[in-house]
């Protein structure tokens, strides 16, 4: 029987390669699509995750039956070429899924015609985003390393990861340069974003590498043959995370002096509200994650296991079953969600309470930002701090608030509850927020008995509170 995917967990490997091409500053991508076949990447998608208008270097071809019929890509190519002619511009062509259909494969085209282009097969149909940004990266070196034996600087830190379409990337790319800086080290390059194409042969020159994400960038880092540190999330991966990279680079000792001012300064607000009252609602704060693996893996060890909040489930979204996960939902629906769009209408399905915190893409969410993220130590303070306001919010919300009465009003007559339905309520009432149980009690039985006086009942039975609840 045919199995029906509910939506898609991660966008494919064509947009991959074109995110991650297109983030370097001295490339030009030609998209080999039929017409319309590119505005999704080239337009929409910029629109809606990384607040970009459009892609100043990237160029479809726009096929028509004609042009694939007789003289392919050859045209557009041969057209941007006279358009880059001295700009210095590396071009590299992308093959989309729709030409990848009609078996279109321009190698031997290229290197007969246009050996300064090169052809990146970007294997849209079987491999997702994760998978051709890894592909993406380890092609960039095998094709533009310039094969020199390494001459590593002292104390220098080169970052894989950075592409368009990553979430959350300017922010927690911010935060891991200013631990690098704080350990004693230099950021030598970001790569690809903002780089040039050819500092991939300078990578490997780098005293070490740090990874961004787990997701993709390791085997560009293992070809470097350079020690690898990832982006860490929480407090204690990155206290090892600042002492590993001091001792790395020789600057064990700014490292761990470092590591005191953090303590005093950046971290001061998560002891503020350890102490404080806000810290007797942390065990009873249960959470879902539904976001790529740095992410969904940094929230739990870091809610769960640093913060003693209750981790219901944390899924890798490049690897989830979407029709599971909705159905996980709404059986648990826990008090925070991190997730993507997809989830956010999950939730809205249930018209659930659950408090929505944006974690990854799919999605219209801006993170341009410098001052959300969610790596390293600052990612900590932020995401503690995301939490304690919107408990405060939900506070806000149950609050028995008298509201102003527009006219007479009819007296509800008096309604008995059933010993069984007495029971079923205290169940419900357990599964809400720990801090919101009283009123959201008291809310669900005035709604009940309103409800059973509406239907004519003089009592709640439990047919008529599953009615409401």
């Amino acid at each position: 029987m045919a199995r029906t995917v509910r939506d898609e967990s991660t966008a494919s490997a064509y947009w991959a390669a074109v995110n991650t091409f297109c983030s370097l500053e001295n490339v030009h991508v030609v998209a080999d699509a039929p017409v319309g076949c590119y505005n999704l990447v080239g337009v929409a998608v910029m629109d809606y995750t990384d607040a970009v208008p459009y892609l100043e270097n990237f160029t479809p071809t726009s096929l028509t039956e004609k042009e694939i019929a007789s003289a392919g890509s050859s045209e557009v190519v041969q057209e941007t070429l006279d358009k880059l002619k001295g700009s210095g511009r590396q071009m590299i062509l992308v093959s989309s899924a729709e030409s990848e259909m009609i078996g279109s494969d321009h190698q031997s085209l290229l290197e007969m015609k246009y050996p300064s282009v090169r052809f990146f097969p970007s294997r849209s149909l079987g491999e997702n985003e994760w998978q051709g940004r890894e592909r993406a990266l380890a092609w960039l070196y095998d094709r533009f390393d310039d094969g020199l034996p390494a001459k590593v600087v002292p104390g220098t830190v080169s970052i894989i990861g950075p592409t368009y379409g990553c979430f959350n990337s300017p922010a927690d790319l911010s935060e891991i340069r200013r631990l690098i800086a704080g350990a004693g080290a230099s950021v030598q390059h970001v790569y690809p974003f903002g780089a040039k194409v050819e500092a991939v042969a300078d990578l490997k020159n780098s005293d070490v590498i740090v990874v961004m994400y787990r997701e993709f960038g390791r085997e560009l880092a293992e070809k470097l043959g350079r020690p690898v540190l990832y982006a860490p999330f929480g407090l204690e991966e990155t206290t090892e995370f600042i002492l590993s990279l001091g001792g790395l680079t020789g600057n064990r000792t700014r490292a761990e002096q470092f590591l005191e001012e953090e303590k005093r300064t950046t971290l001061k607000p998560i002891w503020d509200l350890w102490r404080g009252p806000q810290s007797e609602w942390f065990p009873t704060i249960r959470f879902g994650v539904a976001a790529a693996a740095s992410y969904a893996r940094g929230l739990e060890r870091f809610l769960a296991g640093e913060m003693g909040m209750q981790c219901l489930f944390s899924h890798d979204s490049s690897e989830v079953d979407n029709s599971l996960l909705r159905d996980e939902i709404m059986q648990k629906q826990p008090q925070f969600l991190f997730g993507r769009m997809p989830d956010k209408i999950y939730l809205a399905e249930i018209d659930s309470k659950t408090r929505f915190i944006p974690a990854g893409f799919p999605g219209p969410i801006v993170r341009r930002a410098l001052g959300t993220p969610f790596m390293g130590h600052s990612g900590a303070v932020w995401l503690i701090q995301e939490i304690v306001n919107a408990l405060y919010d939900i506070l806000f919300a149950f609050l028995p608030i008298t509201k102003r009465q527009t006219g007479a009003t009819q007296p509800t007559p008096r309604i008995s509850w059933t010993p069984e339905a007495n029971t079923l309520l205290e169940e419900i009432v357990k599964k809400a927020p720990f801090i919101s149980q009283i009123s959201f009690g008291r809310e669900l039985k005035q709604k009940a008995e309103a409800h059973a006086a509406k239907r004519g009942k003089d009592a709640v039975t439990p047919e008529l509170l599953r009615e409401i609840a």
